[in-house]
């Protein structure tokens, strides 16, 4: 996806990579029995490890290391059956060991790939350089008091996998569809439930410029715990932008982290940007190396669930889907299990049609997920049935799905109550269409000179006169060898 800065002096790449914090769904938190569950009253989810006690050590939680290996897997990433937890030290009033436990040089998991889903159709894989295991911080709260700040330790100790791309990003629009893509294998997963909202899953932004042709990679920002796809994205733009303008000016780039202001649409220094080194990190003492073998990661594959490029892939061969159908289906699991129950003996791309369009329509009217609509799968197959037997013309299914969403009641019920059936006697057509050739014998002239077109107005005067029960088909066929003798 092209994307270049028409600057003063020339035209501008951007240089793009990720650092997603993706919360881990576990029970209890990475070091501590305490809940991880979100929404709890401040303080309510705190261990004494969680809140920095002298002399508690930390135990891994062992669902933790399977989510992440999982997660590696589903990456197609290299699973490293040893990693080290390491001392990060600095200092944050909401972090109170006064270090936070991750891993450095040691990951639990290696290089792996994601692939991108093009506007075009076409394809683009994306580096992932590592995924690691760590803590998080609480919650620094500033809006409760004029004179102090508050701190809620409930997320401190909450389990995240650290997801690091390469910098293979070129685009906001590419780091869109990146931050989509992951989230829905995270969810296919059952890794992550990529609540941004509620900042299950962050994201830092990592942004430098350099002119078309050149293959350096520049000074870079960060721009730290963005909590939208589409804020990343402006935030990316945005920084691109101000890189070019110093560049442009003469200046130069300092190497720093940033926050995003999404109502001023505009970044800000934060603070400059930490090295390694200025981390102090060594091994945690208190935490032996993680080591696991063949046998753990093997059960743990044999339980993955088909993934989204698999299912897309099916969905095209199987199912005969556009690739852009078949990504829309899959972006989501339940999506794509609704779908396919609707598919399940029936016409699959008119099951499309009406999944994709039409209920996707009435769900994104009302805001809610597939899970919570009002037609379920079941239904909606046997409006498609009603159809396919000529029980109901497209106009009349539409009728019935509108009423079927309005009331929960089943396509049959529908028709039943309403008396919406299809007309297929051809004696009551033809009734009809001995009315209409009689009752306008100037258009029946017409069409008889070579204006054929006017076989659509006959047709809709008969769908009419029946209430638009008539086979329109059906309708027509009669239509023409009565027009036509």
């Amino acid at each position: 996806m092209s994307y270049i800065i028409k600057g003063e002096t020339g035209d501008w790449e951007v240089v793009i990579g990720l650092e997603v914090h993706a919360q881990v769904i576990s029970k209890s938190k990475l070091f501590s029995g305490a809940s991880a569950e979100f929404g709890a009253s401040p303080n309510e989810h705190v261990s004494f490890i969680d809140a920095g006690m002298p002399g508690m050590l930390p135990v891994i939680n062992e669902r933790c290391v399977e989510q992440a290996v999982r997660t590696g897997l589903g990456l197609k990433a290299k699973i490293n059956q040893r990693s080290v937890f390491a001392r990060k030290n600095y200092f944050y009033a909401d972090m109170p060991q006064g270090y936070q436990i991750s891993q450095y040089d040691q990951p639990i998991v290696g290089e792996g790939t994601l692939i991108l889903d093009m506007p075009d159709g076409a394809t683009r894989a994306i580096g992932i350089e590592r995924l690691h295991l760590e803590q998080d911080a609480g919650k620094s709260v500033h809006d409760l008091s004029p004179t102090k700040t508050m701190i809620d330790l409930n997320r401190s100790g909450v389990p995240l996998m650290e997801i690091v791309s390469k910098p293979d990003l070129r685009s906001p629009e590419e780091a869109g569809l990146y931050l989509k893509k992951l989230r829905s294998i995270l969810r296919y997963l059952g890794t992550c439930d990529g609540n941004m909202e509620e900042g299950s899953m962050r994201c830092d932004a990592n942004v430098s410029v350099r002119p078309v042709g050149s293959t350096d990679l520049r000074t870079r920002c960060e721009i730290k715990n963005v909590n939208s796809v589409r804020f990343v994205m402006m935030a990316i733009e945005h920084e691109a932008m101000r890189h070019v303008d110093v560049y442009e000016s003469g200046g130069k780039i300092d190497q720093e982290t940033r926050l995003y202001d999404s109502n001023k649409n505009e970044t800000r220094t934060m603070r400059s940007k930490e090295m390694a080194h200025d981390y102090r990190y060594f091994p945690d003492p208190d935490l032996l190396p993680l080591e696991f073998d063949d046998a753990f990661v093997a059960k743990i594959k044999s339980t993955l669930p088909e993934l989204p490029d698999d299912k897309k892939a099916r969905f095209i061969s199987a199912y005969g889907l556009s690739a852009y159908d078949a990504g829309v289906l899959v972006a989501e699991q339940d999506n794509a299990l609704y779908f396919e129950e609707v598919a399940n003996g029936r016409d699959a791309k008119l099951a499309n049609n009406w999944v994709t369009s039409n209920l996707f329509g009435v769900l994104n009217a009302r805001n809610v997920p597939i899970t919570e609509s009002p037609v379920s799968a079941k239904n909606l197959g046997r409006l498609l049935d009603l159809i396919a037997d000529n029980t109901l013309s497209t106009r009349l299914a539409k009728e019935a799905f509108e009423i079927m969403v309005e009331t929960g009641k089943d396509a049959d019920t529908v028709v039943t109550e309403r008396g919406m059936k299809q007309i297929t006697d051809t004696g009551a057509i033809d009734a009809a269409i001995d009315q209409i050739i009689a009752a306008n014998a100037d258009k029946v002239e017409q069409y008889r000179a070579g204006k054929v077109q006017l076989i659509g107005w006959f047709t809709g005067q008969v769908m009419k006169a029946t209430q638009g029960q008539a086979a329109p088909a059906l309708c027509q066929e009669l239509l023409k060898k009565k027009l036509e003798v």
